[in-house]
């Protein structure tokens, strides 16, 4: 079985990420790390909703996940030591998650990278983090 990799905070689980899941998880067994609840912080400047804890245990509760774990890494590219250990064929990112610096890293060790565009599933609406927190505020 191939194996897929993707990365992110997943804070506010929604039906965004679990499509998210769902499309990565059609290349392979599904490996996600999770950004910790420090590297959040920098990253986001500001501190994560749900402990890092908890978010490991509402994504690894998702049934495309194969195996999730808290990134030992810091910054945009928290992930590598893992990617390294996993030595995933795919690397899964959507568009809000590319970047030039994270696709160079990756395809550096030989490692297919692939960006997703956000494509409900069936009739739900589009979600994001950012939009779901904005609504919020309203």
């Amino acid at each position: 079985m191939k194996k897929v990799f993707v990365s992110g905070c997943f804070d506010v689980l929604h039906s965004g990420h679990i499509r998210f899941f769902e499309e990565a998880a059609q290349y392979g067994d599904l490996y996600v790390s999770i950004g910790s609840d420090k590297t959040v912080a920098e990253l986001k400047h500001r501190p994560t909703l749900y402990n890092e804890q908890e978010r490991l245990y509402m994504v690894s509760a998702v049934k495309f996940v194969h195996q999730a774990f808290i990134a030992k890494g810091r910054g945009k590219l928290d992930f590598l030591e893992e990617l390294k250990t996993i030595k995933p064929d795919y690397f899964f990112v959507n568009s809000d998650g590319d970047s030039p610096e994270k696709r160079t890293a990756v395809e550096a060790l030989g490692i297919r990278y692939i960006v997703s565009t956000r494509i409900p599933k069936d009739l739900l609406p589009v979600r994001s983090t950012t939009s779901i927190r904005m609504s919020l505020r309203k």
